[in-house]
């Protein structure tokens, strides 16, 4: 069996996002003859909640190694957790690579920082490394226009650093292809040398039923008589116009959502902050707050997220002004037994992909020029959600068209990149 050391500095019982994409290939990498290796900080570095719950998803038999980092000082300096575990992690994993054979690398990014990583322990042992995109890296901030400001330093610094992380990767990796396809743009000769594959997130039943093992209740908002939907996660930095369209639909057409509430559950601009709205205050222009529209900022652990799926009456999708919103959020959806009501750019693919398999209502739309017909067909289309979801059942879906959302299948995809990218001949 070939053996993987996936180094990330953050790791159940943390609860940020990122966690589940190395979480899911530690499951069911052995399935495809690689063992992982978790190299990893300890938690109590971590800044944000801990969700044990999380934890006990993770295999039996995984090996987790953890390492120290620095504290986050007052005032707060560097929070960054790839950079106050740095060097710690570049350390141990030598260490590891130095006293263990390992065939693989892979550093899924972000911390971006930790990326940098890879390269050194290449120069140091040979072992190759490769470099998986969860966010993209170098990309343009809200502001980072502006010369000389924070999001302009950031996105420099990016622009400085990315090319020396990917410079010997034999594989990049990201949850879409549009998140990496700048990394070859700006690194040509990566062509030549180096794999590269498009992985979604993948979904997990498994999840949905350890959910009703825990007996987790909900807790956000509760079963009423109202048509209850839930938008779960981050907001997409371009999702905010057609949100405002769609809010302003339901401000001409208050009187056909009066019992109707959209629930919207960790879209906050700071992950521990109960109070860093970003949906309130569009809510609150258009008169909808706590009438129609709920925000809860926070974070909260991943199986209660779950909870709150189960008992509402849909999933509400919303994409941006920007075609690559990645379908594998629609599966889900779709583990959760619920009918999705989806706003999406009309060249998403997960556009298709809720259509044909009967999954869900989508309202389509082309971009920027589109919004003014969101404002039209928004009703139109919630009372056709409405109207069919009452037929809906999750044993009616085509599965065939979510099969490849599967987390075991997008680990098969991982271990198949990894075995090329081992393969002399391939590169």
């Amino acid at each position: 069996m070939k053996k993987i050391l996936i180094i990330y500095p953050h790791f159940p019982p943390s609860n940020l996002a990122g966690v589940h994409r190395p979480r899911l290939f530690a499951q069911h990498l052995k399935s495809f003859g690689w063992e992982p290796v978790i190299l990893t900080v300890d938690e109590k570095y971590y800044e944000e909640g801990l969700d044990w719950n999380l934890h006990k998803l993770l295999p039996d038999d995984l090996r987790i190694v953890k390492v120290s980092a620095y504290q986050i000082t007052k005032p707060r300096l560097i929070g960054d957790i790839g950079l106050r575990a740095f060097f710690q992690l570049r350390r141990k994993a030598l260490s590891l690579l130095k006293t263990e054979h390992f065939d693989f690398i892979y550093i899924p990014i972000p911390s971006f920082y930790v990326a940098l990583i890879g390269p050194y322990l290449y120069k140091k042992t040979g072992v190759k490394y490769g470099i998986d995109y969860i966010d993209p890296w170098v990309h343009i901030f809200p502001g980072s226009e502006k010369i000389f400001s924070r999001h302009w330093f950031t996105t420099q610094l990016a622009k400085w650093l990315e090319p020396k992380a990917v410079k010997y990767a034999s594989l990049i990796t990201g949850v879409a292809e549009g998140y990496y396809k700048g990394v070859i743009q700006r690194n040509p000769h990566l062509k030549k040398t180096c794999i590269f594959g498009a992985m979604p997130y993948g979904g997990e039943i498994e999840d949905h039923q350890k959910v009703k093992e825990l007996n987790i209740q909900p807790y956000l908002f509760k079963k009423n008589n109202k048509i209850q939907l839930v938008y779960a996660g981050a907001m997409l930095p371009k999702a905010y116009r057609p949100l405002e369209a769609i809010f302003q639909s339901i401000q001409k057409n208050i009187s056909s959502f009066e019992n109707v509430e959209f629930h919207f559950v960790g879209t906050g601009k700071l992950a521990n902050d109960p109070n860093s709205f970003n949906i309130k205050p569009l809510a609150v222009k258009y008169g909808l707050w706590q009438k129609v529209i709920f925000e809860y900022p926070k974070r909260i652990p991943y199986l209660d997220v779950l909870v709150h799926l189960n008992i509402a009456d849909g999933v509400f999708i919303l994409g941006s002004t920007e075609p690559h919103y990645t379908p594998s959020k629609s599966y889900q959806s779709v583990l959760s037994e619920k009918y999705i009501l989806a706003v999406l750019h009309e060249l998403s693919s997960a556009v298709e992909l809720i259509k044909k398999s009967k999954a869900g209502i989508v309202l389509s739309f082309n971009g920027i020029d589109g919004l003014e017909f969101i404002q039209d067909e928004f009703l139109n289309h919630f009372e056709r959600w409405n109207n069919t979801r009452y037929n809906y059942s999750s044993q009616n879906i085509d599965m065939s068209y979510f099969r490849e959302f599967s987390a075991q299948s997008v680990t098969q995809n991982l271990t198949q990149n990894l075995n090329v990218a081992l393969a002399d001949t391939a590169l």
